[in-house]
């Protein structure tokens, strides 16, 4: 703190010449304090070069840095006992395995709101810049985007329960504790006062009724699209699926039942083809993995599971009823992970899809337990095995191998359940594929012709395209630079028109930047579905 004050005193000026070391085991200790010293003015570098991109000028953008060093150091000391006791678990479990974990009432709550799709509070993602609790998307049907009163980037610097009464300041406040104070409830009232600095700085006191919000852009969803080959039309669809999620009750919002509801909806539309896009889903509840990988085969065994004793559970679909039995692909990429894979594996493993996207999935094959602890002091996460596809091979580090492979902007080579600490190592056991899987032959098994003939055409459209072109120099960069980033490089590509993707927030800019995999996924069913329709099967 004192070092930071000290370098950023009236003689600083901004270094565009520093590298910063990404890994910190590349890193190592500081021997010295000017070494330590050192290290941290090239992270000052970086960090007042954040905020001069926002058209920030430096002497605020010192400023700022200084208060986000003070406000550090304000947490630091303000740390509750509850606080430490969950860093010194989690350090505990975090040496053990990557997935195993303590989770605090909060956290737990988090999770829990994760997995139902659903909150009570007043519908508003929130982030904390620099000591403001700032609003960065308010959520369809939540009462903060009915009232028509916030905008996001609104910032929240106090808030009172109750239509009356006297409120509190939340500036400097951790982003738990002022959520903590926003959330209530269903019916009951919360007020805020807000900062609004465009297009001109104002003042606002705003009054919401907390209600149930359902969290839709996390839930599953269909889009058609219509394509022409060879002069002839076909009706396409995407389900798009971010998460295996679900309640505890018979009536609880499932992704099973979403998945099933989309694929009726894209059968009704006519679809001859189906893309299911699991490239932004990083896992979920495994039961659900295994009814909606069931959807699309009669039945037969999903997945299976290996405790640390070595004893294997088999998983399997028991409805014998194919909801879809067109052509279909798989979209995925190395986000891709734990539920995603298994049922992405599956249905390779079945060739019943033809696997797309990104070179691989994330690798992760572990299987967590979750244990409530008593008094509702929170749960436990614990990894008990591995689980494995229906060839017999685990997804631990390996992954599901794309058949039609294009490049990706997350194909980076920090992406990954092997570069973890102490992950599991990967396994295999005796393959367990259900011949029941086609007992009526509902559908048509994949055949290795029509992957290597999809794989030339997609190579085609590959090679001639601008923005794949695009992501293979930027990938090579990146390989390149192996874990260092320069300074100068970063100011650079602001100035050449990237500064625009500052203000989009992370699932936006994640979606916009997989598009062209999007696009490509189904240009690449249209090659499928035609080539069923001129009997590729035969």
């Amino acid at each position: 703190m004192a070092y930071a004050k000290e370098a950023l005193g009236p003689k600083y000026k901004l270094d565009e010449t520093v590298e910063l070391v990404l890994d910190p085991e590349k890193r190592a200790f500081a021997k010295t304090e000017e070494e330590s010293h050192k290290r941290q003015l090239t992270q000052i570098h970086f960090q007042i070069s954040n905020y001069l991109m926002t058209d920030m000028k430096l002497p605020k953008a010192k400023e700022q840095l200084i208060h986000r060093y003070e406000l550090t150091v304000k947490r630091m000391e303000e740390m509750k006992n509850s606080d430490i006791y969950d860093y010194t678990v989690n350090a505990f479990a975090a040496a053990l395995d990557p997935h195993s974990n303590y989770m605090s009432p909060e956290a737990t709550e988090d999770f829990q709101i994760n997995m139902r799709l659903s909150l009570e509070g007043i519908g508003a993602s929130l982030s904390n810049e620099d000591g403001y609790t700032v609003i960065q998307e308010l959520i369809p049907g939540g009462s903060a985007s009915k009232s028509n009163q916030l905008l996001p980037k609104d910032k929240i610097i106090a808030v009172g329960q109750g239509k009356t009464g006297t409120s509190e300041n939340v500036i400097d406040m951790d982003l738990k504790d002022v959520v903590r104070r926003i959330r209530g409830k269903a019916g009951t009232a919360v007020r805020l006062t807000v900062l609004r600095e465009k297009p001109e700085v104002k003042r606002l006191n705003v009054v919401l009724v907390r209600s149930k919000v359902q969290l839709e852009d996390d839930a599953a969803k269909v889009e058609m699209t219509e394509r022409t080959v060879n002069g002839k039309k076909m009706k396409l669809a995407r389900i798009e699926l971010p998460g295996f999620y679900g309640g505890q009750k018979r009536t609880d919002r499932t992704s099973y039942k979403d998945v099933a509801a989309a694929v009726e909806k894209a059968n009704k539309a006519g679809a001859e083809g189906i893309m299911f896009d699991l490239s932004m889903n990083s896992g979920g509840l495994l039961d659900e993995a295994v009814r909606i990988g069931g959807l699309f085969i009669n039945r037969g065994n999903i997945v299976a599971t290996k405790d640390s004793e070595g004893e294997v559970q088999m998983l399997d679909d028991i409805d014998s009823r194919v909801q879809f039995n067109g052509p279909m692909i798989v979209l995925i990429s190395r986000l891709s992970a734990s539920a995603s894979e298994i049922v992405a594996g599956a249905l390779q493993d079945y060739k019943r899809a033809v696997i797309v996207g990104g070179d691989h999935t994330y690798g992760k094959g572990s299987v967590q337990a979750v244990l409530p602890l008593q008094n509702d002091f929170g749960i436990i996460k614990v990894t008990t095995g591995l689980f494995f596809i229906p060839g017999g091979n685990s997804t631990q580090h390996r992954g599901v191998t794309s058949d039609v492979s294009f490049p990706s902007p997350f194909s980076t080579s920090d992406i990954g359940e092997k570069f973890l600490d102490y992950s599991l190592k990967p396994d295999s056991i005796r393959p367990f594929l259900s011949p029941e899987s086609n007992e009526d032959n509902s559908w048509v098994p994949v055949s290795k012709a029509e992957i290597e003939k999809l794989r030339l055409l997609s190579a085609e459209r590959v090679g001639k395209s601008k923005e794949f072109a695009e992501i293979t120099k930027e990938l090579k960069e990146t390989e390149e630079k192996k874990g260092v980033i320069k300074l100068a490089d970063m100011r650079k590509k602001e100035s050449e028109g990237k500064k625009k993707d500052k203000n989009k927030a992370p699932k936006a800019l994640a979606k916009e930047r997989n598009k062209p995999q999007i696009d490509e996924g189904f240009a690449v069913l249209a090659d499928f579905v035609n080539m069923r329709r001129m009997g590729s099967h035969k």
